[in-house]
């Protein structure tokens, strides 16, 4: 190859690489980067910074999940669990994973009773509790605001409805 095909081709690199250079320095003066007052993401079992516990607004009070779970399809829940799968089983007798098994799950005993499964801290600071449909809305909605601190790191279901639809499913585990 003669040089100066090859200095063509540096120099076209070279002005490719000068112009994103440059957009990006300009993108910077029509958009500034700004910092957030808060973290919009923590991965399970991290602390909250200094001053975030003070920034984060409390957490919303939840609509009451009958009204939905009158009408909730236990079929679309089973679907929407799909997710789930990953880290639980569903069926009886079913192992547990990275999560517990989650046969017959409502109405029973919180952080308990789901074979030898070892909970975290956070969740066992509900022992005592019985996972019934309006904790179990919390849970799905938001683990880490239900216990924080829990090993569980699914962000949650944000409608209603499909939580409505998730619970009707775990009903019928029985």
């Amino acid at each position: 190859m003669p040089s100066f095909e090859l200095n063509k081709i540096i120099a076209s690199v070279l002005t490719a690489l000068i112009v994103a250079m440059v957009s990006g320095l300009l993108a910077e003066q029509f958009f500034p980067p700004r910092e957030l007052a808060q973290p919009v993401f923590l991965p399970a079992g991290t602390a909250k910074p200094e001053g975030a516990a003070a920034a984060a607004p409390a957490v919303a009070k939840l609509a009451p999940i009958a009204p939905f779970l009158a009408k909730a399809d236990a079929k679309k829940g089973q679907e929407l669990t799909t997710v789930c799968q990953v880290c639980h089983t569903f069926d009886k007798g079913g192992e547990n994973k990275v999560g517990p098994n989650l046969w017959n799950v409502v109405g029973q005993p919180i952080a308990e009773d789901r074979g030898d499964f070892s909970f975290s801290d956070a969740l066992q600071k509900h022992k005592g509790a019985k996972w019934d449909p309006e904790k179990l809305n919390q849970w799905l909605h938001d683990p880490q605001g239900f216990a924080e601190g829990t090993k569980m790191t699914f962000a949650g279901f944000p409608s209603e409805q499909d939580r409505a639809d998730v619970i009707k499913y775990l009903q019928t585990l029985k």
